[in-house]
């Protein structure tokens, strides 16, 4: 029998996750780009936050990069053509192509998609989901949210003022007074649903959220198509509205998925030895 004092054996389940180690390599990867979210214990803030494994890590961030410079890319293509006035094909395609399979029923399935963007909806969800994660101290993702969605409506008024597209005036449309490009609809879909869906992945796991990544994805492109079935913005406003959003969220995203190795160097500081008396 083991003497009285022998140190219990450790559990290799049980170790702590020390950054660089074994165990702090490939830890809860299942908790989505953003990280794990859940609340903390009595209030106190973990002291390592456990990340994907390197290769994941890099190649998450090599291809949000190209996402980024992808998106800002075309966007600026497009905003170059507007600004000149330019008249894109699609612009002249999309609208009659919609329009021409239009049907009671299908106006019903659009005026409720491109309702799901409109204030009325959103900023009674806003209030309900920042109060409940603030409630639930879960004040990273609570921050996360209020930054993604403040910064998408602040970005859609400030280029609707430099580029001051006029909307376009068809029959069947009623003429709104805002300017035209970008679609602030479709930039809000993109980021007020994706943004949610990020939250769920990393509160509840790989499981509800890819579904939820997955659906917020295509709720997003059923409310830029609305958008151009109802006569209230061009195509190319649409699909400048879903790339200022994808790189206003990929931005966020990469800021916020950076804070945790910021704190970890926080409490990985060396303390100055004291010397005993």
């Amino acid at each position: 029998m083991p003497p009285d004092d022998a140190a219990p054996e450790k559990d290799p389940g049980q170790q702590s996750a020390v950054a660089g180690s074994r165990v702090d390599a490939g830890a809860k990867t299942e908790h989505g780009p953003l990280g794990k979210m859940a609340a903390p214990r009595d209030g106190a803030r973990p002291k390592v936050v456990a990340r994907p494994a390197a290769g994941v890590a890099s190649a998450v961030v090599v291809g949000g990069f190209i996402g980024l410079i992808a998106s800002l890319l075309a966007l600026g293509f497009i905003a170059d053509g507007v600004r000149d006035q330019e008249v894109f094909v699609l612009d002249t395609w999309a609208t009659p192509f919609l329009h021409g399979i239009a049907s009671p029923l299908l106006d019903t399935v659009m005026t409720g998609l491109t309702t799901m963007a409109s204030l009325v909806v959103l900023a009674p969800i806003v209030v309900i989901v920042i109060g409940g994660l603030v409630l639930t101290r879960r004040y990273g993702a609570a921050l996360f949210f209020t930054v993604a969605t403040a910064g998408a409506a602040i970005i859609d008024a400030t280029m609707k003022v430099i580029f001051e597209r006029p909307r376009p005036k068809l029959d069947y449309a009623t003429v709104l007074p805002d300017y035209s490009f970008p679609s602030g609809h479709s930039m809000n879909g993109v980021v007020f649903y994706v943004s949610l869906a990020l939250i769920a992945w990393s509160i509840f796991g790989r499981r509800v959220g890819v579904p939820a990544v997955v659906a917020a994805s295509i709720l997003a492109l059923g409310i830029g198509t609305s958008r151009i079935y109802l006569g209230y913005h061009y195509f190319t406003d649409v699909v400048g509205g879903f790339l200022a959003g994808i790189a206003w969220l990929l931005i966020v995203l990469a800021a916020f998925r950076a804070r945790p190795r910021f704190w970890e160097w926080q409490t990985a500081r060396p303390r100055k030895a004291t010397r005993s008396p």
